[in-house]
C-alpha cells in the first residue's frame, strides 16, 4: 500500500477516473470505504495502544521511580518501552512523504483517497519526543568511585545501551519536518521539542563529566577515607590527653560540602596531605550550633559520605568501634544516650532516614549529579520550563482541519500526554526545591557567607525554603511489610489473587512502625551498651543473652540458626495474640498502656522479621536460600496442621481457638522441630499470663531486630534502599555508626 493507506486524520476522499470513463457504482464506492475504514481503524487502535504505552513509561518513570525496582513493574517498563518503537514507526510510516494518495481498483475502477497527514506525522513525531524528555530526565546517572561500581552515564550513553529508541526518535523527528512545512507553526512546535532533547543531554553529559572527576562526588569515598584517617591520628593525641566524658565530646570536623577546595596528593594508600586552598569546604563541627534541623540534616549528608565509604570497602573511614574514634563516640553520646523524654527517638530514626535519602538518591537517580557545579540546577529547572511551555503551545495551537477520520484516536491521548509530561516537568522542578541536596547547599552557602546571617529577611527566606517538603520525595514511608505463618483467616481477595499472580509479597497487611516501637527498639540499644559510649565488642548481644534466654530453656533458642529462633518466637507470639484476642471476646478487662505498648512492639516486630525471611532472607544471618526454604516448609506444614481446624460456631463447641492451635502443631509431622517448639513456647507464654509475657515478647523482639540488623550483605542493603527502604537497613545503618560491623 501507498504511505498514506492507513492514516489516522483520515482522508479528503475524492474519487478519480483513472484510465477508464466508467462511473463508480454505489457498490464499487462502499467497497472502497470499507477497505479504507479497516485501514483507518487498524492504525486507530495501534495509536490507542502507543498512548496507553507511553502513559505508562510516563508515570513509571516519573511517578513511581521506587517501584521500578520491583520485578513486575519493571517488566511493565521495560515492555512498554521496547514495544513504543516499533508501533510509533508503524504509525508514522503509514504517511508516505513520496506519495500521498491512497489506491484501490475496483470492478475496472481506480480509486484515490488523497491524505493530508502532516499532522498525523507531526503528532506521532511529538509522542515519541514527550516520552524521550521523560525518559532523560528518570534516566539513572551514577558518578562514582571504581570501589562502588560501575558509572552510569548520561543518556548519550544510554541512547545506545539502554534507549535505542531515542536515535530512531531523532530520525523521524527529521523526517517530519518534511510533511508539516506546510504550516510553518508546528515546524516550529517541533524544532523547539528537538531543542529540548538536545538540551537536556548535553546538560546531563556535562554533569555527569563534572561529578565524576569532582572529590565532592566520583572521587569522594577515597578522599573522605583518607580524610578520616588523617583527622583521626591528628586528633588522638588531644583526646588521650582529656578523655572524653560526660559532655565533653566535641562534634567531629566531618565533611558536609566544599570538598572540590582541599588540595590532596596520592599516597600508596589513597589521598592524604590534605591543604583547605578554599574557605568553602563547610565541616560539621561548623553547623552544630545551628538550630536541630539544620544541624541534623547536614549529619545525615555527612554520615552518608561515610556511608559511601563503607559501600566502596574503604576500611579507613574509621566510623567502627575498634579504636577510640571519635565518631561513635559523638553519635552515642548527642544521640543514642541522650535523654528517654520528648521525641528523641523520632530525631534519631529522621537522621537516619534523611541519610538514606541522600543514598538512594546518589545511586538511582540523576538528582545529585546536578550539583556538581552549583549553577547546574537552575539551568536545568529553565529546561524544563521550556518543556511545559512547548506543552502549553501545543495544546493552544490550531490543529488542521480533519474530513476523513475521527479526532479522538490524534487529539485527546496527545493531549493527556501533553498534561502529564507537563505534571512530570513539575514534579521534577519541584525535586530541585523540595530536595534535601539543596537545604544542605543552601545551609552550607549561609554558613559561608557570614554576613547573610545579619539580615533577617535573608533568614526567613532560607527557613521558608528549608521547610519545603513533599511526600513523593520522602524515601521511606515508615511502613513495614508483615507476614504470618498461622494464617486462621486467609484473606482471598482479588488483590491477594494479583499480588501472587505477580510474585509480589503476600502480605498479610503493610502497617506503620508504630512510635511506641520506635522507642522500645531505642531504648534496647541503650541497655546494649555497656561502657556508656560504644557497644560492647562492637555487637549487638543475642537475645538468648537477654531476659528471655533467662526465663526460658535453651530448646526455644535453636542452634541451627538464627532463623528457627525467629520462627519458634513467631509462632509463640501468634499463639499469645490469639489468646489475647480469646480474653477480650470474652468480656477480659482491659490491658494497661504499658501493656498494649509491649503488645504493639512485639507483634509488628514478630511478623516484621516473618515478612525478612520470606521476601528479603539476603538481610539476615543464614544462608538466604536455606532461610527461605526453612519459612516456605514450616508455612506448608501449618497450613495442613490448620487444616483440620474445628471452626467457632459449629456444632460442637471447640477449645478456645489458641489451644486448639498449640495442640494441631505440636501434633503435625513437619521436616523441623519449629512448629512443636513454636507451640510449646506459647503455652508457657500463656501461663507466664499477659503482662509478663507481652514485656518478654517486647525485649525479645527488639533485640532480635538490633541483632539481626548489622547484616555483612551491602548490596542487599542498598537494593532494599532503590525499592524505598526497609526497617532493618535503617537500623543496619544506624549501628554502622553506632560502631557495629556486626556479621
Amino acid at each position: 500500500m501507498a504511505g498514506a493507506n492507513s492514516t489516522t486524520i483520515g482522508y479528503d476522499a475524492s474519487l478519480q477516473q483513472c484510465s477508464s470513463s466508467i462511473i463508480c457504482s454505489h457498490e464499487s464506492m462502499a467497497a472502497f470505504r470499507k477497505t479504507m475504514g479497516g485501514a483507518l481503524w487498524r492504525v486507530n487502535m495501534l495509536v490507542l495502544v502507543n498512548a496507553i504505552l507511553a502513559g505508562v513509561i510516563v508515570s513509571i518513570g516519573a511517578y513511581a521511580q521506587r517501584y521500578r525496582h520491583q520485578p513486575f513493574t519493571r517488566f511493565i517498563y521495560l515492555g512498554a518501552s521496547t514495544l513504543l518503537l516499533p508501533i510509533t514507526s508503524y504509525v508514522v510510516s503509514t504517511i508516505s512523504t513520496n506519495s500521498n494518495h491512497y489506491t484501490s481498483s475496483y470492478e475496472s475502477a481506480t480509486m484515490a483517497a488523497s491524505c493530508r497527514g502532516g499532522f498525523h506525522y507531526f503528532t506521532a513525531v511529538s509522542w515519541a519526543f514527550l516520552v524521550q524528555i521523560t525518559m532523560i530526565n528518570t534516566s539513572v546517572i551514577v558518578a562514582v568511585d571504581e570501589r562502588e561500581g560501575r558509572n552510569r552515564g548520561p543518556p548519550v550513553q544510554l541512547l545506545v545501551q539502554e534507549h535505542p529508541i531515542t536515535f530512531r526518535t531523532l530520525y523521524l523527528g527529521v523526517s517530519a519536518m518534511g510533511p508539516i512545512t506546510a504550516n510553518i507553526w508546528p515546524f516550529y512546535l517541533e524544532l523547539m521539542l528537538f531543542a529540548i532533547i538536545c538540551a537536556k543531554i548535553v546538560l546531563k553529559y556535562y554533569a555527569f563529566e563534572k561529578a565524576r572527576r569532582s572529590l565532592a562526588f566520583g572521587r569522594n569515598p577515597r578522599l573522605v577515607s583518607g580524610y578520616m584517617e588523617q583527622e583521626q591520628v591528628r586528633r588522638q593525641p588531644a583526646a588521650e590527653a582529656e578523655p572524653w566524658v560526660g559532655d565533653n565530646v566535641p562534634p567531629p570536623p566531618l565533611l558536609v560540602m566544599g570538598e572540590d577546595g582541599i588540595h590532596v596528593e596520592n599516597h600508596p594508600h589513597g589521598y592524604a596531605g590534605f591543604v583547605n586552598n578554599d574557605s568553602g569546604l563547610v565541616t560539621f563541627d561548623k553547623v552544630w550550633n545551628l538550630d536541630n534541623e539544620r544541624a541534623d540534616l547536614c549529619l545525615s549528608f555527612a554520615l552518608f559520605k561515610l556511608l559511601r565509604c563503607r559501600f566502596a570497602g574503604y576500611k579507613n573511614a574509621n566510623v567502627t568501634a575498634s579504636t577510640s574514634a571519635w565518631t561513635p563516640n559523638f553519635f552515642w553520646k548527642h544521640f543514642l544516650l541522650q535523654s528517654r523524654e520528648g521525641n528523641h527517638h523520632a530525631r534519631v530514626f529522621g537522621v537516619i532516614a534523611d541519610e538514606l535519602s541522600f543514598i538512594q538518591d546518589y545511586y538511582f537517580s540523576s538528582l545529585p549529579v546536578s550539583y556538581s557545579k552549583h549553577w547546574l540546577p537552575i539551568v536545568s529547572v529553565s529546561i524544563s520550563l521550556l518543556s511545559i511551555t512547548y506543552c502549553i503551545l501545543h495544546l493552544i495551537s490550531n490543529r488542521q482541519d480533519k474530513i476523513f477520520g475521527f479526532f479522538v484516536f490524534d487529539d485527546i491521548p496527545l493531549f493527556l500526554l501533553l498534561a502529564l509530561v507537563m505534571l512530570a516537568e513539575v514534579k521534577y522542578i519541584a525535586s530541585y526545591i523540595c530536595s534535601n541536596w539543596t537545604k544542605v547547599s543552601l545551609i552550607c552557602y549561609y554558613i559561608r557567607h557570614a554576613y547573610l546571617q545579619h539580615y533577617q529577611r535573608v533568614q526567613e527566606w532560607f527557613g521558608i525554603l528549608l521547610q519545603c517538603k513533599w511526600g513523593l520525595m520522602k524515601h521511606w514511608d515508615e511502613k513495614i511489610g508483615q507476614s504470618s505463618i498461622l494464617v486462621l483467616h486467609p484473606r482471598r481477595t482479588l488483590l491477594v489473587l494479583l499480588r501472587r499472580l505477580l510474585g509480589l509479597p503476600d502480605l498479610d497487611r503493610s502497617v506503620k512502625l508504630q512510635e511506641v516501637v520506635k522507642v522500645r527498639i531505642i531504648a534496647t540499644l541503650r541497655r546494649n551498651n555497656h561502657d556508656g559510649h560504644q557497644l560492647s565488642n562492637g555487637v549487638i548481644r543475642s537475645p538468648r543473652q537477654g531476659r528471655a534466654g533467662e526465663m526460658f530453656p535453651s530448646w526455644a533458642f535453636s542452634s541451627n540458626g538464627t532463623s528457627e529462633t525467629i520462627l519458634t518466637w513467631h509462632i509463640a507470639t501468634s499463639i499469645l495474640e490469639m489468646r489475647h484476642q480469646y480474653h477480650h471476646g470474652q468480656g477480659g478487662h482491659g490491658s494497661s498502656m504499658f501493656d498494649l505498648n509491649c503488645k504493639t512492639t512485639a507483634t509488628q516486630l514478630s511478623q516484621y522479621c516473618a515478612y525478612l525471611m520470606a521476601w528479603s532472607p539476603d538481610l539476615l544471618p543464614d544462608d538466604d536460600e536455606w532461610s527461605k526454604r526453612l519459612y516456605e516448609t514450616v508455612k506448608k506444614d501449618a497450613k495442613r496442621a490448620l487444616a483440620g481446624r474445628v471452626v467457632p460456631g459449629s456444632l460442637t463447641p471447640p477449645m478456645p481457638e489458641y489451644e486448639q492451635v498449640a495442640q494441631l502443631l505440636q501434633s503435625v509431622d513437619s521436616e523441623y522441630d519449629v512448629l512443636k517448639n513454636g507451640a510449646r513456647l506459647g503455652k508457657q507464654l500463656v501461663a507466664e499470663g499477659e503482662e509478663t509475657a507481652w514485656v518478654v515478647l517486647a525485649e525479645f523482639w527488639s533485640e532480635m531486630i538490633l541483632y539481626i540488623a548489622p547484616s555483612g550483605n551491602i548490596r542487599g542493603h542498598l537494593k532494599a534502599i532503590a525499592r524505598g527502604g526497609e526497617l532493618i537497613t535503617l537500623l543496619w545503618a544506624m549501628l554502622t555508626h553506632a560502631g557495629s560491623l556486626g556479621y
